[in-house]
């Protein structure tokens, strides 16, 4: 299946978990990716794996903080006319980061939406002409259960996914008599860098008790983060044609 055949897609955070999955799936479906990730070595283990998987020729990778305007304008700038314009974007990048809530300093709380939120308005406020340019442009943007959903000493990663969530339902309104579709995914119970052990990094006297519902009612435990990339796909191709301004929550079940 080739619904990307011709496309031409940036990917955020595509040098591991998630963002390097959907990736690699969207290169397997004829896309042109240029990948984006502050990590040089995350990014060059997707370059590895594109060569193996035959697609090297459809990859190219950038050193981007989506975080850093300058570095969000000139590594979009670059992007597009590299591909000779977008037709999707995908911002996977994030990080996840943990603590009580009374002991959240304003550094912690403004760094985790510095890049959650923040770095998503930067690459999707940069890519939107030329999206737009194409009358069918696509953005999806990743949420988190945690938006909706109560996970302990996640005040800010929470608070940063449930902004991405509503500044979707924005684009989605805002641009659609020019075809622009926006949609999120909210991913939950996915293996990845962020959700390892206490990849989390949550407080040694965390109370586990209160995660107790965050065990996902299908399977045997978290899925991989190729289950987020291929709903990515579908939200992204000609598939989601008619799904916009809203979220797709991928979770397996763990919050019914």
């Amino acid at each position: 299946m080739e619904r990307f055949e011709g496309r031409r897609v940036i990917v955020t955070g595509a040098g591991s978990g998630i963002g390097q999955a959907t990736a690699h799936r969207l290169l397997a479906e004829g896309a042109r990716v240029t990948g984006f990730d502050v990590n040089a070595e995350g990014l060059g283990a997707t370059a590895e794996r594109a060569a193996q998987d035959g697609t090297a020729d459809r990859l190219t990778t950038a050193v981007v903080d989506i975080s850093d305007e300058p570095a969000v304008r000139s590594g979009v700038a670059a992007a597009v006319a590299d591909m000779g314009g977008l037709d999707v974007l995908v911002n996977a990048a994030g990080i996840l980061r943990s603590a009580h809530t009374h002991e959240t300093t304003l550094d912690f709380w403004n760094t985790v939406l510095k890049i959650n939120l923040t770095g998503t308005f930067l690459v999707t406020r940069e890519a939107l002409p030329a999206l737009l340019a194409t009358g069918k442009g696509v953005v999806v943007n990743f949420s988190s259960t945690s938006a909706s959903f109560a996970h302990p000493y996640m005040a800010a990663y929470a608070a940063s996914k449930g902004g991405i969530q509503s500044f979707t339902h924005v684009l989605a309104s805002e641009y659609a008599k020019q075809g622009l579709r926006a949609v999120s995914v909210a991913p939950g119970s996915i293996e990845s860098g962020m959700t390892t052990g206490r990849g989390p990094g949550l407080p040694e006297d965390a109370d586990m008790s209160l995660f107790v519902k965050l065990a996902p009612a299908l399977g045997q435990g978290f899925a991989g983060p190729e289950t987020v990339a291929g709903v990515v796909a579908m939200l992204a191709s000609d598939d989601g044609a008619f799904v916009t301004g809203t979220e797709v929550r991928i979770d397996g079940g763990t919050h019914f």
